[in-house]
């Protein structure tokens, strides 16, 4: 599912206030599944009618229930949690009143904000309008039996006009951010719906609605990814699996008849609000409507285990009620129930502590599953463990023979130049779209001298993704920087990353390469504007600048461009002023350095000073020899040990001055 506004806003806040620390967007993702526990038991105790420990039970069993993991824990899974509390909300505000009233417009308007939040909020109007419905049914079949209008049927009238306009203006809304089309899946992300045979869609589809109905009531087998092939198709009438999508649907059957028996006196009030709970929001989940890009998602079950968690408490209510003498052998269990839940969430943060615990996690409980395996290799590539990721990488490739980005990341990391080709060729070939496997491709012909296959995949790269960076760098590469052709591919790379000065100085270099240096020192600017302390962009204007003359404004940039370096770093910025300062004196040091031995040769910071010859032999010298950094040559220095205290007055016009580029480059060197 799509991240969506309200999901995007909560996350800019977050980054706004903390920054990028983990620690407070999980704590942010920790206080919504709180405030979400807390709306859950007002529910129970308002809505439902439980008694008020059973309510409290409901709020714990919710709390700790495994399932809630992958939400809790994942930055993705806000949008799940943040649903759920404008859910809730909602739910109260039509329903959970103390004076019996119903705020319709209120909850029209935080189910909106569900929707925002997570596509399945949006279920919030069908299970306000069903529990409505069943609340009000006695006064319908009495107007019905009458035929005649009371004052009950006039509301309700009302109220279901207003949610049925507000809710075809809302999936209008939603379409329309859709641009008039539902997101496509591939094949991958959804095995079953893509089969061409019904009748194993109906089997597989209706099998994996128990399996999530399983994984809420016993989540022992949990994984972040069930994708190709973790689930198996059911391809025939005698798989053992369809006794369990039997025995779910028998109850489904039963726990409906029950609640359709209730609608004449609603004695069971949580058995009907449970099981429209449970239903309601799994239906988009269950491709019957459209087609969704997952088989399981732990995360999707986030607002369904409502349903399930007050279906249990009221059957422990209801055992409670019935069996006073084993009362104490109930809180044992009840107890035992919320323990066990508690361990296993414990278990199962500590798999969602880093990438390589959950992917080792989920390799454990899904070792047959394609896409895990996949993922795995990817962590041991970005690892520098290339020989255990083609390992993983060819697993992946037995389970899933036609898995075109496995066949991609394979060829990378295979040294054999025909394997490779064969890998990316293969990849191309079960996905005609895919971009990095033509790049790849494209990139492999350079190498090996094949210039026009090269430019053919490029270009065929372009077109399947024209803002694919990657494929004009390498085009202007493969065409030479003498090429006149390689000038517009850079501006379009500048025009596509505006905001990166790499791209930005890219384009520069070429230019001055070139000697447009009016055009060149523009992009510099425009590459400055951008990222002020990028260095490449800064030695680029300077060199124009050096060139021109210009060593004022080339000592501005220079020293401003050292000033942000060490503040970025927390150090104090150097006052040029000092500094040149500094620099002068010491070349005023050597200047009398002269006076005391013409003969010597002094090493003045970064550069070799030769000076005159000497006259008295009779004084003492040590001798060395040194290496100039900026000239590279190697001389032979001398010091006397015996210098007298100067008493030469020097002019001022004598002192020696170091030339611009020198402070310059100290300055560099410096930052």
């Amino acid at each position: 599912m799509p991240i969506t506004i309200v999901f995007i806003t909560l996350v800019r806040a977050n980054y706004l206030c903390f920054g990028l620390q983990p620690v407070w967007f999980h704590a942010t993702n920790i206080g919504l599944h709180a405030t979400a526990c807390v709306l859950f038991t007002r529910v129970c105790l308002c809505v439902a009618g439980l008694k008020p420990p059973f309510a409290t039970l409901a709020g714990l069993l919710y709390a700790t229930h495994p399932i809630h993991t992958e939400a809790v824990t994942g930055i993705v899974g806000r949008a799940d949690v943040l649903a759920c509390v404008f859910f809730l909300v909602s739910l109260l505000a039509y329903h959970g009143q103390p004076d019996g009233s119903c705020h319709v417009w209120t909850s029209v308007i935080l189910g909106g904000l569900s929707m925002l939040a997570k596509e399945t909020g949006v279920t919030v109007f069908l299970l306000n309008l069903s529990y409505d419905l069943y609340r009000t049914w006695p006064n319908i079949k009495r107007a019905i039996i009458e035929v005649k209008w009371t004052r009950e049927t006039r509301e309700f009238t009302n109220r279901t006009a207003k949610i049925l306009a507000s809710l075809g203006i809302l999936l209008t809304i939603r379409l329309a951010l859709l641009q008039g089309s539902l997101p496509k899946f591939s094949q991958q992300d959804n095995p079953t719906a893509f089969h061409p045979s019904f009748y194993v869609r109906v089997l597989t589809f209706c099998y994996l609605a128990a399996f999530n109905w399983w994984l809420l009531l016993c989540p022992a087998t949990l994984s972040h990814d069930w994708q190709m092939g973790s689930v198996p198709l059911i391809t025939s009438a005698s798989d053992y699996r369809n006794i369990i999508t039997c025995v779910f649907l028998g109850c489904v059957f039963l726990l409906s008849l029950r609640s359709l028996i209730d609608f004449e006196n609603q004695k069971h009030v949580p058995l009907v609000l449970g099981l429209l709970l449970l239903v309601l929001p799994f239906l988009p989940a269950m491709n019957l409507l459209v087609t969704v890009g997952f088989v399981i998602a732990e995360r999707v079950l986030y607002i369904p285990s409502l349903g399930c968690v007050l279906l249990v408490v009221y059957g422990i209510q209801l055992l409670w009620n019935a069996h006073i003498r084993h009362r104490q052998t109930i809180v044992g269990l009840g107890i035992l129930l919320l323990v066990t839940s508690s361990f296993r969430v414990v278990i199962r943060n500590k798999d969602w502590r880093s990438r390589e615990s959950l992917l080792r996690a989920g390799l454990l409980t899904l070792p047959h599953n394609a896409k895990m395996h996949y993922n795995y290799g990817n962590f041991l590539r970005d690892a520098a463990r290339p020989e255990l990721a083609v390992a993983h990488y060819n697993v992946a490739l037995r389970l899933w023979p036609t898995y075109a980005s496995a066949h991609n990341n394979l060829g990378t990391l295979i040294s054999n130049e025909v394997e490779a080709e064969e890998h990316f060729l293969s990849a191309i070939r079960y996905s005609a779209d895919h971009v990095n496997a033509h790049y790849n491709l494209g990139q492999l012909y350079r190498k090996t001298n094949r210039s026009s296959e090269s430019e053919h995949m490029l270009k065929r790269c372009i077109r399947l993704e024209p803002t694919f960076t990657p494929a004009y760098i390498e085009l202007a590469r493969l065409r030479g920087p003498n090429n006149p052709s390689v000038g517009p591919l850079l501006i379009k790379v500048a025009s596509l990353n505006p905001t990166d000065p790499y791209y930005i100085t890219l384009y520069a270099h070429w230019l001055l390469d070139k000697g447009n240096y009016i055009k060149s020192i523009k992009y510099y600017w425009d590459a400055l504007a951008t990222s002020p302390s990028y260095q490449e962009s800064m030695l680029g204007a300077s060199r124009i600048l050096r060139k021109f003359g210009q060593f004022s404004r080339l000592f501005q940039l220079v020293t401003r461009w050292q000033s942000i370096i060490r503040l970025r770093r927390g150090e104090t910025p150097l006052n040029p002023h000092l500094y040149l300062h500094g620099w002068q004196l010491k070349t005023e040091l050597s200047g009398k350095a002269r006076a005391y031995d013409p003969d010597s040769t002094v090493l003045t910071g970064k550069r070799c000073v030769s000076i005159g010859s000497t006259e008295n032999s009779s004084r003492t010298y040590c001798s060395s020899h040194c290496s100039c950094r900026i000239c590279n040559k190697t001389v032979q220095w001398t010091k006397s040990t015996s210098v007298r205290r100067c008493s030469i007055n020097r002019t001022r016009s004598n002192k020696y001055k170091p030339s611009t580029p020198i402070m310059i480059q100290h300055l560099l060197d410096t930052a």
